[in-house]
């Protein structure tokens, strides 16, 4: 079994001995394939840091998270386009709309998404996306943004059935973490509905830890057990779920 968390934070332990504890952990669960996005300038160290230790599982993406879009943005913008040219990535990510923490920023995030889209189309990469309360305004702007070069991934898609749809039919994969596996959320209905061939796993660690870790730190290999929900609400094999999800990360991330 083979399976790919398509977003998780893991660099964050790159300073300490964490690091190769929460890797092994990932091994021992049959978890071989972790991309890491970065939030802004000052993160990039340590995913590229965490990449060059494990070549052959990490993957870099490079953007600026929605959160970080501040007033001095175009000069975080300025960095991460020079290292884009310094290291091989595979995604431009984390990119999107955050209108939880503050909508006072919004036209200059969006700004901010234009621009890296455009990276992104010029690159010939995926974009990874983040949306909190913003699913009105991000789809407005993919609809401008669209052509045969936008797709990518919706990160920690929590919406709903025409949400999801909406997303598919703009050429993204649904990326499913930790929130699928909790009661009241209503993710599993969704999940239930929409064809595997659109979905790739994520864990978002160590944010959103799933069942029966919610409320703790979450670590990439948590996967297993968002791979095992999802089976459950499929009724299908755990490896059946690894190999069709990681073949779409594949697809997705040209890797």
């Amino acid at each position: 079994m083979l399976l790919t968390d398509t977003h998780t934070h893991i660099y964050y332990h790159t300073e300490n001995d964490s690091l190769a504890e929460q890797m092994q952990r990932c091994f021992d669960k049959d978890i071989h394939r972790l991309f890491l996005p970065n939030v802004n300038s000052a993160s990039i160290a340590a995913v590229m840091k965490t990449v060059d230790a494990y070549p052959n599982n990490c993957f870099p993406m490079l953007g600026l998270h929605p959160c970080d879009v501040k007033e001095n943005y175009q000069e975080e913008l300025t960095k991460i386009y020079a290292a884009l040219q310094q290291h091989k990535v595979y995604a431009i990510g984390e990119i999107g709309l955050d209108l939880y923490w503050d909508k006072s920023t919004l036209e200059i995030q969006k700004d901010a998404f234009r621009q890296q889209v455009q990276w992104a189309k010029d690159l010939n990469l995926p974009i990874d996306i983040h949306c909190r309360e913003a699913f009105d305004e991000l789809f407005e702007l993919l609809e401008e943004l669209k052509d045969e070069k936008l797709f990518g991934v919706l990160h920690c898609f929590t919406g709903n059935i025409e949400q999801a749809q909406h997303a598919i039919d703009l050429g993204f994969a649904l990326g499913i973490g930790g929130v699928v596996t909790f009661k009241k959320a209503g993710l599993d209905e969704v999940v239930k509905q929409i064809d595997l061939q659109h979905i790739v796993l994520e864990t978002d660690a160590p944010y959103l830890a799933p069942m029966p870790f919610r409320g703790k730190q979450n670590e990439s290999s948590y996967l297993y057990y968002i791979a095992q929900k999802i089976a459950d609400i499929k009724e299908l094999p755990i490896e059946q779920v690894a190999a069709i999800t990681t073949e779409n990360s594949k697809r997705i991330f040209g890797i």
